[in-house]
């Protein structure tokens, strides 16, 4: 049998979490925006055309921040064109998904959506086919109340009060060829650095975020972000991280040890990070923002068939991955490496929150349901807020295909002091054994068991649907909790929610 134990101390922090890392991504992209998010018409919209039965299931989730409008499609946004009335708006061809944007739905919209959804906007701007001046404009319109052409502008369209739009992105992937305006590393740095300076005169409550790889196997990683710090770093707050994982190989064990890459790829950002600080002799420490992540692979060859055969579409089915059982303890498992890391990673999303890559998905002319990965996402964000722990803990290894000394049980634990409640999240990706789990909570004295939470199949590939839902959370009460000594089984594959209280 599998085994591992947790030593839990609440003077033991690694950080407060910021609420961020639960954010989510909405990008122009197949049906995320257009009979997702927005479809005026449809029997669940209400008077702004949002469709009432998404918008409660992204409140559940409690998402925080929402990276808008992309993604790869922000590097030939005409942001101009989705503003204002819709009569004269221009549709333009999308190039980075071969699609046709209508524009009906823009920058005034989504503000409008975000707000009835709780969330804030991580605003991104075009350094692929535009540049400075167009970030600026795009800035001044959002965020400024002056006397001045785009502050007139966003008035003239009904929107008297700024929308204070804090977090903004330099661009997206300028690392990849398949970017639209692909830069070289000294090229983006120097894009990057002159656009974050004049950003910070016009409005310097900002926080901005420097384009990192977009991905682990780019060949330039991590020389990318050690050449476009060098000319960024005393003018942004974060650098990015993208990174997708998928299962081709159809190898569920090495599939769940993905993580130990994602930990390198974590690693080797923030030595870079601190090479640049000591190179500068600075005293600023740049934080971390991973921006996408996912798991991504079910439907990249229909994907690619669809865009090369039939172009222009609007709002085709493009990256609509449905998601089995084992995506779901891997989504799991990079909740609890991202917990893992809050001193230097403060935000993080999700990509993408609906239809696309995504925990929602919608029918056309139906309703909306919850995918597997919605669920360890949803446990993560509403239980993981308060100060993530530095817990001791050992457990059994074993070796996958591709990776060695794999942890039976990857665990972290979660204290909110207002709440007197402390969650353990705790993931068994042994593929055979069930696994034996203690945790010494003695110095949480007087804390019982609230609940406790699990995901567990013993099919890595059921999914979800609209017609019902196979996977999803039950209640455990096999568990002994004796003297400060938590014991239970975690079966194999499984995701598990251990919850303490005082109250």
């Amino acid at each position: 049998m599998a085994k591992a134990k947790m030593l839990l101390d609440k003077d033991f922090k690694i950080a407060e979490v910021d609420k961020r890392i639960y954010g989510s991504f909405i990008e122009h992209l197949g049906r995320a925006v257009y009979n997702g998010i927005y479809q005026p018409g449809h029997a669940c919209a209400d008077e702004d055309g949002f469709r009432k039965d998404v918008l409660e299931l992204v409140k559940e989730l409690e998402v925080p921040i929402i990276r808008y409008p992309g993604g790869n499609f922000v590097s030939n946004f005409f942001w101009e064109d989705s503003v204002g009335p819709k009569a004269d708006r221009k549709p333009r061809l999308d190039l980075a998904w071969r699609t046709l944007e209508t524009n009906e739905f823009g920058l005034g919209e989504f503000a409008k959506w975000t707000k009835k959804a709780g969330a804030d906007i991580m605003m991104a701007v075009n350094l692929g086919t535009r540049g400075i001046s167009d970030a600026l404009n795009l800035l001044e319109y959002c965020n400024l109340d002056a006397n001045s052409h785009y502050s007139a502008l966003r008035r003239n369209h009904g929107v008297q009060e700024p929308y204070h739009i804090k977090t903004w992105c330099l661009g997206n992937e300028m690392d990849g060829p398949w970017q639209t305006g692909h830069k070289t590393a000294a090229e983006y740095g120097r894009l990057a650095a002159e656009t974050a300076k004049a950003m910070k005169v016009m409005d310097p409550s900002i926080e901005l975020v420097s384009c990192g790889s977009s991905s682990v196997d780019m060949p330039t990683f991590p020389e990318w972000e050690a050449v476009t710090l060098e000319e960024t770093y005393d003018y942004v707050d974060y650098i990015s991280l993208h990174n997708y994982y998928g299962n081709a190989e159809n190898d569920t064990e090495d599939f769940f040890a993905k993580t130990q890459d994602m930990e390198r790829f974590i690693h080797t950002v923030i030595a870079t990070c601190d090479y640049i600080k000591a190179k500068k002799r600075s005293k600023k420490t740049l934080n971390l923002s991973f921006d996408e992540w996912n798991v991504w692979f079910h439907a990249t060859q229909s994907d690619n068939e669809e865009m090369e055969k039939h172009p222009w579409q609007i709002a085709p089915h493009l990256l609509e991955d449905i998601y089995d059982f084992e995506d779901a303890i891997l989504v799991g498992l990079i909740l609890v490496t991202f917990l893992k890391h809050t001193d230097r990673l403060k935000m993080a999303c999700l990509a993408q929150l609906v239809n696309v890559i995504a925990p929602i998905m919608t029918e056309n002319e139906g309703g909306a349901w919850k995918q597997t990965i919605y669920y360890p996402f949803l446990h993560a964000s509403k239980f993981g807020r308060g100060t993530a722990l530095q817990s001791v803990v050992h457990s059994t290894m074993h070796d996958s295909s591709k990776h060695s000394d794999v942890t039976d049980v990857e665990s972290v634990a979660v204290y909110n002091e207002e709440k007197e409640e402390v969650t353990i999240f705790a993931v068994n990706r042994s593929v055979k054994e069930d696994a034996l789990f203690e945790a010494d909570v003695t110095c949480f004295e007087g804390y019982h068991v609230i609940e406790y939470l699990a995901l567990e199949n013993d099919d890595m590939k059921v999914t979800n649907a609209i017609t019902g839902e196979k996977v999803t959370p039950c209640r455990k009460t096999q568990y002994q909790l004796s003297d400060g000594i938590f014991t239970a089984n975690l079966k194999k594959c499984s995701w598990n929610v251990i919850r303490f209280g005082r109250k």
